[in-house]
């Protein structure tokens, strides 16, 4: 309530007082109707721009073209009205009460493309205050790639982590992740992100090929007017209408991948998605939309040998070190040294020997006595004399593991589903009610590789939106399903099959056998590892497949097993008034925003077994719109406040402005402040993904739950100075200091240029600078579990958190993107650059972003009467990525798509055949990520009459 008295009502009461003093001054109320059509097919054009030339006044048409405007001015007026992809028309309106009829021809011209994120008014592309890219209805016909979702990456800038056949993250401007935070994604205005995973799922439950109009993206920072989150970009795809866009549209889409067989097999892969649409009347319409995806996913199988104290790889094998731990081989993270179980060994038979002695004869025994039972003792005596005599090794030692592909669902599919009732109260105001819910099977790489079985996610929204103003409200539902953690099921596998207080004991004294038959040291790690792998449970086996199953069906933690129980749901309300039609002077906006994050994890996520967890967040903006020197300039002012109920509230400026050079040519300059909240992992997560490694949110609570502020753990590079040392230098350990705990911010500056050279030919040019305070990543703490014992060392705890870098973190980058039309032909190519310019080297470094990366394509329309093509070229530079999963170098590459396209009039269908990375050039996205091949792929795409 403070918050509200002390930034959001002042906000309001200034919205108001402007408000006032505005109509004192205003001129004659009118109001201007009309429609706008395709001249040719007659055909409503819903979304067209229509502005008053002079006034910052401007709408968009209704679904059936229709449009009302209201001004306070004095006629005559003129009208402009422009919508992508047609020739651009002006109108003198002299009497009010006369419709204007807008009929517009069709043009291929670039840079009219009308766009609404980037200011939430709708403006042309060129005239926009940041920089933004789009596709439409037409870019996602022609596409190579397999959806219009993979098809993203060629946007300028635009990188995409590839977790599995269905779950791709998207990132702009460093920083990326497989579960990226930093990059919001919204769909019909609702967040899509997963609330108990914090970020999008990619397109597992979104929208369809065939229901979606369009999508923007805008690079960078988007705070200022969509809150938290977002820092790095954002992406919002809008569906069709059902009033514009009626009928019956089927996608049938069938291909294979796999095809060198490096992986498995050929395997066929399959998409159908069905669209129907209906307007029952003026008022009412619906539309159901149903997709089905089924594939051989991507197959993890990185067995390069990997050393997770020192986070980079190492050389040897499972054969040549005893110590081996695979990339993508899980279990086998467990390991202790040999020295350690022999002594543990001696040790308690020491304490059952000095236990049974004094029971029987009520002394303590000597340690001649001890010594001389300990070195003949069968049992004991081989542990005993191998310490004595230095026979067994300082070497560590893990259990044997389970490739990936033995214990994740590579069968991978999604079902998606959405719909909407749409009602029009009255031509310029309606009513929807919306659901989107989808399930499926894939995936995702964190901490760990998690296979996501079953997961599934619905959003159900209610909006009621005007020309004007919009009100919504919208609720996520995620469950996890059968989701489980791969390495707490091999760990688990491996305890069923043989205990390790059993197996480290067989090996250490399997090897020391060897050893005395006169073995060497390879030979004899060989028969021990053998030895104490007898009766492990062989991938295929019945025992193997029964432990799986029944271990995946447990819940993490009380159960013993490795499922998650997330029902996480997020509850959303917001609203917008664009108050320019009431105020000639300036263009505003205002709106609000609240929303409650409820985990349910049931502890096998968060730290929230029998208690309950909620985060409220809320937030309020305003934003004013002002051309000047007759519409040359445009500012643009924004602002707004967001508060989270754990943390400080934050305000978000933005300052904007637009540079009309000459015709076609525009400059832009804008300096914006972003921020992010801890996501709800980050505060509140409690998950251990393996044995000693535990992922634990930075919240008060849980720093005291593990004793991190008073048993201090140490950091990162230097307890790995403390191993290189031979454990034997405790004075290069150095304690982590925990600082404030807050949300992220950013202040960005960025220039851009954008023109129409010539009709044919549209540059776009930007340049941007992110100076970070406050930025969250990852901590890796090491924990002595035994305080003051420094041999506990040998075996830490170890924690990942998150934490605030106190130092600045820079980074900075351009971009330069060109597209030309000649004749029927249209080329495309772009590059980026991105640059981490600054960043503390004792955090952990995850900008993870290629230096350079650049696409270049050719589109080809009716070259041959009703056949299209076109070809696409990406490449990026090799970089260094670093997580929690596993650090390493990402080789350079390059992929081909390539598409050809035949359009069938008669049946109202066009008959695609194409193929993605068409030169099948295996590449990863990340350390640990699988290899993506070629995809072949022939599509049918029927489109019925409305």
């Amino acid at each position: 309530m403070n918050a509200y008295r002390k930034y959001i009502l002042p906000i309001y009461l200034s919205i108001f007082i402007l408000f006032q003093n505005q109509l004192s001054f205003a001129q004659e109320s009118i109001t201007i109707k009309g429609r706008v059509f395709d001249k040719v097919s007659k055909d409503p054009i819903g979304g067209a721009l229509v502005a008053v030339k002079g006034y910052s006044k401007r709408t968009v048409t209704n679904q059936d073209g229709s449009f009302s405007l209201h001004i306070a001015a004095s006629l005559p007026l003129q009208l402009q009205v422009s919508f992508l992809g047609y020739v651009p028309e002006e109108f003198v309106v002299k009497n009010q009460n006369t419709p204007i009829i807008a009929a517009l021809s069709v043009q291929h011209i670039l840079g009219n493309e009308i766009v609404v994120s980037a200011s939430r008014i709708p403006e042309r592309i060129l005239e926009s205050p940041v920089s933004i890219e789009r596709i439409s209805i037409e870019d996602i016909k022609k596409t190579a790639a397999t959806s219009f979702y993979d098809g993203l990456v060629n946007l300028k800038g635009v990188e995409q982590s590839t977790q599995s056949f269905t779950f791709k993250s998207l990132n702009t401007r460093g920083f990326n992740a497989n579960g990226n935070v930093r990059f919001n994604q919204f769909l019909d205005g609702m967040d899509n992100q997963a609330p108990g995973l914090n970020f999008s799922v990619g397109n597992i439950a979104g929208i369809t090929d065939l229901d979606l109009e369009s999508a923007e993206l805008i690079p960078g920072s988007s705070s200022a007017l969509y809150g938290a989150g977002g820092i790095n970009g954002t992406l919002l795809l809008n569906s069709k209408s059902p009033f514009i866009h009626q009928g019956l549209s089927v996608q049938l889409k069938t291909g294979i991948n796999h095809i060198d067989k490096s992986q498995q097999g050929v395997a066929n892969w399959n998409d159908v998605q069905v669209r129907y649409a209906k307007a029952l009347n003026s008022k009412l319409a619906f539309k159901v939309n149903f997709s089905y995806l089924q594939a051989d996913d991507w197959k993890a199988l990185d067995q390069s040998n990997y050393d997770r104290t020192g986070m980079l790889g190492k050389v040897g094998d499972r054969s040549s070190d005893p110590a081996y731990d695979g990339i993508n081989v899980y279990g086998d993270e467990i390991k202790v040294n040999m020295r350690n179980v022999a002594q543990a060994v001696v040790g308690t038979a020491r304490q059952a020997y000095i236990k049974e002695y004094e029971s029987a004869t009520g002394s303590t025994p000597y340690d001649a006595q001890i010594q001389g039972f300990l070195s003949v003792m069968p049992s004991v005596s081989p542990f005993y004399l191998g310490l004595q005599n230095g026979i067994i090794p300082n070497q560590d030692v893990s259990r044997t593991g389970y490739l990936e592909n033995d214990l994740v669902d590579y069968n991978t599919s999604s079902f998606r589903t959405s719909g909407s009732f749409n009602y029009k109260i009255r031509k310029d105001i309606e009513a929807s009610a919306q659901a989107y819910w989808g399930t499926g099977t894939s995936v995702y790489t964190g901490a760990d590789r998690y296979s996501l079985k079953n997961f599934n996610i619905g959003q159900y929204k209610l909006e009621l939106k005007g020309n004007r103003f919009f009100l919504r409200a919208y609720t996520t539902q995620e469950r996890s399903g059968d989701a489980y953690n791969t390495t707490a099921l091999a760990s688990l596998i491996n305890e069923r099959s043989k205990p390790s207080t059993a197996w480290f004991p067989q090996y250490v004294g399997a090897y020391l056998a060897g050893r005395k038959m006169g073995q060497d040291e390879t030979q004899a790690h060989l028969t021990a590892r053998s030895t104490a792998d007898n009766g492990r449970f062989v991938p295929g086996s019945e025992e193997f497949i029964q432990a799986k199953q029944d271990i995946a069906s447990r819940t993490i933690g009380a159960q013993g097993g490795a499922k998650f129980n997330d029902k996480t749901n997020l509850w959303h309300y917001e609203g917008m008034y664009n108050l320019s039609g009431l105020i000639s002077a300036v263009d505003l906006i205002a709106g609000a925003s609240y929303r409650l994050y409820d985990l349910n994890s049931g502890g096998t996520l968060f730290d929230d077994l029998n208690k309950k967890l909620t985060i409220a967040e809320y937030g309020a903006y305003v934003q004013g719109t002002k051309k000047f020197f007759d519409e040359k300039l445009k500012f643009v002012t924004s602002i707004r406040y967001d508060k989270s109920e754990n943390f400080s509230g934050f305000l978000s400026p933005r300052v904007a402005a637009v540079w009309n050079l000459s015709k076609n040519h525009y400059f832009r300059f804008s300096y914006q402040s972003g921020f992010r909240n801890p996501t709800a992992q980050s505060q509140y997560i409690d998950l251990l993904v393996r044995a000693g490694s535990r992922l634990v949110g930075a919240l008060p609570q849980l720093l005291d739950k593990y004793e991190l502020k008073t048993n201090k753990p140490y950091t990162d590079l230097s307890y790995r100075a403390y191993v290189e040392s031979g454990y034997s230098n405790p004075s290069v350990l150095e304690n982590f200091t925990f600082s404030v705990f807050k949300p992220e911010k950013v202040q960005v500056y960025e220039i851009g240029y954008r023109a129409l050279l010539t009709s044919a030919l549209h540059l776009d040019a930007s340049y941007y600078y992110n100076n970070y305070r406050d930025f969250l990543t990852a901590a890796i703490l090491w924990q002595n579990p035994t305080p003051g014992n420094p041999t506990g060392l040998m075996s830490p705890v170890r924690y990942e958190t998150t934490v605030n870098v106190q130092e600045p973190v820079k980074a900075q980058g351009w971009a330069l993107g060109m597209e030309y039309n000649w004749k029927k032909l249209k080329w495309m190519a772009n590059v980026a650059q991105d640059k981490l310019s600054k960043m503390p080297d004792k955090f952990f470094n995850t900008y993870n972003t290629p230096a350079y990366k650049f696409n270049a394509g050719v589109g080809g329309n009716e070259i041959i009467r009703n056949t299209d093509f076109n070809l696409t070229y990406r490449w990026q530079d090799q970089f260094i990525w670093r997580s929690a999963f596993a650090s390493g170098e990402v080789p350079a590459y390059g992929t081909l798509d390539a598409q050809l396209s035949f359009k069938l009039p008669a049946y109202r269908s066009i008959l695609k055949i194409g193929g993605a990375n068409l030169l099948n050039k295996y590449y990863v996205t990340s350390v640990g990520n699988p290899s993506i091949g070629g995809m072949y792929y022939i599509s049918l795409v029927f489109e019925g009459k409305n």
